[in-house]
């Protein structure tokens, strides 16, 4: 397991694709959305008004490939990117050095995988970490509130937790809400306008066991969701569960 973001930036510079959660334990984990600067005010006031979805930990001057709190390479460092024309994904990328523009201003979300390690350290089960797939997660039927140009629904990410431990999961992960805080809704996905656990919108599926209570946060996949529906002219995403390896710690955004 690749422990340092540098060395991860490394090992997805030369071409390592594989999701990201569980890697560099301790180091905070980051999804990218980077959008022409006519944008950007547009979707910082989206961000501002929907915070649980797009809590932003940093943004970049136009241009800028790298940002404080990642000393890496914005356009190679990340394991895989989406990259959307006019709001549809036009292919995924480990390299986007030759579609940058000098005008992208880069936003790095707050990502769930955070606070992994924090429930594994409460004794709360992580299904996806367990078999070694990405987390599943769904586009749902609330939406967002619109900003400018930009609107669309919210994406939650999925973790089934046995009952007696959601309690627990949630006092976990209310304690991280710059990165997505606590769940948005526990149990009944239907109420989410989810029809069907086993078919994610992005990620992949895992299993939900007797016993165990679908738990949905707020997803950093909800920018991608906007751009969809928005359809700006460009923007470049990292692909979903691919996420930055930040140079901030967790323990930055843990609320005592």
């Amino acid at each position: 397991m690749m422990q340092e973001p540098q060395q991860a930036r490394e090992a997805f510079r030369g071409g390592l694709r594989v999701p990201t959660s569980g890697c560099c334990p301790g180091w905070t984990q980051a999804n990218l959305i980077s959008l022409p600067r006519e944008f950007a005010y547009d979707f910082l006031l989206f961000a501002q008004r929907n915070p649980k979805s797009c809590p932003v930990l940093d943004v970049t001057e136009p241009g800028e490939t790298s940002a404080s709190i990642f000393a890496g390479d914005l356009r190679t460092d990340l394991p895989a990117y989406t990259v959307y024309d006019h709001g549809e994904p036009i292919g995924q990328r480990t390299d986007v050095t030759d579609l940058w523009r000098d005008d992208l201003v880069s936003f790095l979300i707050g990502c769930s995988f955070t606070f992994e390690a924090a429930l594994l350290d409460a004794a709360v089960p992580v299904r996806h970490l367990e078999t070694g797939s990405n987390v599943p997660m769904f586009r749902t039927d609330r939406e967002c509130r619109p900003a400018g140009g930009l609107a669309g629904p919210m994406v939650v990410s999925m973790r089934p937790i046995p009952a007696e431990r959601v309690a627990d999961a949630v006092r976990v992960t209310s304690r991280y809400p710059a990165v997505h805080g606590a769940p948005v809704h526990i149990g009944a996905p239907e109420s989410l306008g989810i029809t069907d656990l086993r078919s994610p919108d992005f990620g992949d599926p895992v299993r939900v066991e007797h016993g165990e209570v679908p738990i949905f946060w707020a997803c950093g996949v909800t920018p991608q969701a906007a751009v969809m529906r928005s359809r700006p002219p460009f923007a470049i995403a990292h692909s979903p569960g691919h996420m930055a390896i930040t140079d901030a710690r967790d323990s930055d955004f843990l609320v005592p």
